[in-house]
């Protein structure tokens, strides 16, 4: 079988870069995901072969550092992949333990493929060759299938193979989180239905969600099944003389008691493995899938660049596909992809939903919805606390509750360590960021004045409660929090957490606090009623949200932003001899603490904070923010701020060099490319050192594909225009990509040459409002305008 289009390709068995594989080489369709193992090889230091649903959680408690603590983690669920082999009477074949002459993987993308092909030598002479072609299926997401053919050269070789559904698996696939518990699943029960075919079904253990697993084994000779712990085994033998290829296809179906419209999960996963096509066809309607989906997503980028977005896109639309739209589930920060961060929903989806919103809106208001659906949770939160409104969790889970975790281990010392990152309460922002954006990119009234509403309103109101006036300085202050850049997390020598006047937080909820009053005197009197009524608004709360928006506190100093209150204060880092002794330095604070020092002493950020502002709002609304609030942000002080903090990042999130890429970008900087390049490497390449293994990261893949669609175009959707305003990189000076706005499907903008060209498809909808710098262009359905840009 011959496959067409792009391909990832790795070639020889490296053992060290295994899990960066298998991450790299995970295949999903937005319901599951597994990670590119080799069927043939079990979970070790080398390899972990993982299989996630997406909202697939459990929560467990473990004993750590004298202390009991609770975790949620999205489960690993058994796996489906085992297919191992071996000539009759010798061990199984594994590239750690048989000789291999070579060994070559494709993860092909157009039709979202992995393909393998390995040689074994074998211990009698002659060798075996292995090709398989794995797909997650994307037109029908509850099935999976996997096809082996084997070759014998040199002699014949009798082969036995044996296929398994494993459930003897555990979440091990962090090696710092091995002190936890990670056994999640319970009830583990294997058959039998039919010939050729087994299942397996559990539980997990505090959540109590169902799984149902059948597996359907096809080969030229008959299939013989065992009966194993936790195993549901088939056995197969074959006889190969020298140069004849044998084809054993595995087919699974999976299901979890969360999906709609079933009665058990192992009854249907049964008889929809049963009703399954053949491999070829399920490959030829899985390629189909992938083959609308590409249309009205990919970005046309040349060379080795438009190559690493396309694999970004390809693992954002395999962790959020068409079928999240029918899911209660946010954007877990790794993807389907490993368990790092145990699978939690942190802030990403404000990286991720500006890219969907334009190609996908559906599943944008899925994600959001998903939000929405925790809005009593997140009021809790907030009560809890003593204040009106909601209060979103740094990591959330399955049901709405703070789910970071309260320690967190150092490598580098091997201590436990407080972890105070739940203070980062401007994830709030971020949701009612991504509400208004969904809103001017799809014109979804009904949305932004229902579930819309709601959330914003109780937003605005968290943050009006948490701003407390201070007479001295005539302003408001939100005191005690944590902004993005982590590193800093309380005072030097401080016995509290938490840092007051955080820039970004402050500035972000002042937007909030505007846009929610623009929506309440904007909505219909009927709904505004409602709305007060229901959120039990006090008369007095508006006029007080427009004082606090006016005059919340934002910090300078030595003519820049500072990231939050007394950050003039802190010392400064020898940076070159921090380089000249560790030479990666981007996990900072973990250096500092195993030395007996704090991050907190130093003006030293893990990633982009104060320049955060830069990247979410465009330099005209920035401006008038600031303005608004009753500073003065000009160019000159702007692009000091940029220098100050672009000298004092560690980088030590992969999120870091999208902002600063795009930042530098729009500020047309000959520097930009290097930041720009570090965001596109930073999962293949390995970055952050180790970490792509234990899971992708979504928020920085998706920020680069979005870094071409609006950073480098200046695309926004304002007031019920698209406006541009290109930039040149001369990296990336020609790219095209469709879009849908405002119920307008396959709009295509392209630029090339000093040549923005925008097609807008034949339809009945209203011309689009097209505005580039100071014109203003209306562009009719089945109209093309071509125009040049000035130098």
């Amino acid at each position: 079988m011959t496959v067409p289009g792009p391909t990832w390709e790795y070639d020889g068995y490296q053992p060290a870069q295994e899990r960066l594989r298998e991450s790299l080489c995970t295949l999903g369709n937005g319901y599951f995901a597994t990670r590119g193992a080799l069927p043939e090889c079990t979970a070790d230091d080398v390899h972990y072969p993982g299989t996630y649903a997406a909202g697939c959680y459990n929560r467990l408690t473990s004993e750590v550092a004298g202390r009991r603590v609770d975790n949620e983690d999205m489960v690993n669920l058994p796996n489906w992949l085992p297919l191992r082999f071996r000539p009759a009477g010798a061990d199984w074949l594994t590239p750690d333990t048989a000789p291999v002459t070579e060994h070559h993987q494709m993860l092909h993308l157009d039709p979202g493929l992995l393909e393998r092909r390995t040689r074994y030598t074998l211990a009698a002479g002659g060798t075996l060759l292995v090709r398989q072609v794995r797909l997650v299926h994307l037109a029908d997401p509850h099935l999976a299938a996997l096809r082996t053919e084997f070759t014998a050269e040199g002699h014949t070789v009798d082969l036995e193979v044996e296929a398994a559904l494993d459930g003897r698996v555990s979440n091990s696939g962090v090696a710092r989180y091995r002190e936890l518990d990670g056994r999640h699943l319970t009830h583990v029960r294997t058959g039998t239905t039919a010939p050729g075919t087994v299942w397996l079904r559990c539980r997990t253990r505090t959540s109590d969600i169902g799984l149902g697993l059948a597996g359907r084994l096809t080969a030229e000779v008959p299939v013989r099944h065992a009966t194993e712990a936790r195993r549901a085994v088939q056995h197969i033998r074959l006889r190969l003389p020298p140069g004849r290829t044998a084809t054993v296809d595995k087919t699974v179906a999976l299901h979890t008691s969360h999906d709609p419209a079933i009665s058990d999960p192992l009854c249907a996963a049964v008889d929809r493995v049963r009703a399954a096509p053949g491999f070829g066809e399920l490959l030829q309607t899985h390629a189909s899938a992938w083959e609308q989906l590409w249309r009205r997503t990919a970005l046309e980028v040349p060379g080795e660049p438009g190559s690493i977005l396309r694999l970004h896109l390809f693992h954002l639309l395999q962790t959020l596909s068409p079928h999240t739209a029918d899911l209660d589930v946010g954007v877990p920060a790794r993807g389907l992809h490993g368990e790092a961060y145990r699978g939690h929903v942190f802030w990403d989806e404000l990286f991720v939903l500006p890219y969907l919103n334009l190609h996908l809106p559906e599943v944008s208001r899925a994600l959001l919805r998903y939000r929405h659906r925790r809005l009593d949770a997140a009021c809790q939160a907030a009560g809890e606390l003593g204040r009106r409104g909601a209060l979103y969790p740094w990591q959330s889970g399955s049901d709405g509750r703070e789910e970071t975790q309260q320690l967190h281990l150092n490598p580098r010392s091997g201590r436990w360590l407080p972890d105070h990152s739940r203070l980062q309460h401007h994830v709030g922002s971020a949701v009612a960021y991504n509400v208004w954006q969904y809103w001017e990119a799809t014109g979804d009234l009904e949305f932004l004045q229902g579930e819309g509403a709601e959330m914003l309103l109780r937003i605005a109101r968290f943050w009006a409660d948490s701003a407390g006036y201070d007479d001295h300085l005539g302003r408001y202050r939100i005191r005690g929090v944590v902004g993005p850049d982590e590193y800093h997390d309380a005072y030097p020598d401080a016995t509290r957490p938490g840092l007051d006047d955080n820039a970004y937080t402050n500035v972000t909820a002042a937007w909030v606090l505007v846009r929610t009053l623009e929506l309440l005197r904007a909505l219909p009197g009927p709904r505004r009623r409602e709305l007060v009524e229901g959120a039990g608004l006090e008369p007095d709360e508006p006029d007080r949200w427009e004082e606090v928006s006016r005059s919340l506190h934002v910090p300078f100093h030595d003519g820049v932003i500072s990231q939050f209150e007394g950050y003039g204060d802190l010392a400064e880092l020898d940076w070159d001899g921090y380089r000249k002794r560790y030479d990666d330095i981007r996990r900072l604070d973990r250096i500092l603490e195993a030395e007996g020092d704090t991050v907190n002493r130093y003006k030293a950020s893990k990633q982009a904070d104060v320049l955060m502002l830069g990247y979410l709002f465009a330099p005209l609304e920035l401006r008038a923010l600031f303005g608004r609030l009753g500073y003065r942000l000009d160019e000159r002080t702007w692009t000091a701020t940029v220098d100050h903090y672009l000298h004092r990042t560690s980088h030590g999130s992969t999120l870091s060099g999208l902002v600063h890429g795009w930042i530098l970008a729009r500020a047309r900087r000959a520097d930009a490319w290097a930041f720009v390049q570090e965001a596109l490497r930073g999962d293949i390449a390995d970055l952050q050192g180790g970490t792509t293994g234990e899971g992708i990261h979504l928020g920085a893949m998706a920020g680069t594909l979005d870094l071409v669609q609006r950073g480098l175009t200046g695309l926004e959707t304002r007031g019920g225009a698209l406006c541009l305003d290109p930039v040149p990189l001369p990296e990336l000076s020609s790219y095209g990509f469709p879009l849908r706005y405002h119920g307008h499907w396959g709009v295509h903008l392209r630029l090339r040459s000093g040549l923005l060209e925008i097609a807008v498809p034949v339809s009945g909808r209203s011309p689009i409002d097209l505005r580039l710098r100071d014109r203003a262009i209306p562009v009719r359905p089945g109209e093309t305008a071509r125009l040049v840009l000035p130098e």
